[in-house]
């Protein structure tokens, strides 16, 4: 990615999104870092992983999580593994 994101806290706040997975998001957005695997599964639209390692609350949020990355997330980052490998693999040979 060419420049800096800031995801917007009031732009979350009707998708319920928790301040640390907008921490997470920006971390994976401008650095390459991983949220670890219930997010990567998210960004890779892998349903099932997801599901399968979300905790209580972003398993009830899912919904919720793809809908404020389809309305405020740049689509060249996230949607397929090849996509998210891409941003991880890009943002470390530029930094």
């Amino acid at each position: 990615m060419t420049h800096t994101y800031s995801l917007s806290r009031e732009t979350a706040k009707p998708y319920l999104i928790h301040e640390d997975m907008l921490e997470s998001l920006e971390l994976y957005l401008n650095r390459g870092i991983s949220g670890g695997g219930f997010l990567t599964a998210v960004l890779e639209n892998d349903l099932r992983e997801a599901f399968g390692r979300a905790d209580d609350y972003n398993r009830s949020n899912l919904f919720n999580i793809v809908r404020y990355l389809w309305n405020h997330f740049p689509a060249e980052a996230w949607g397929s593994r090849e996509k998210v490998r891409a941003i991880m693999t890009m943002e470390r040979k530029s930094a």
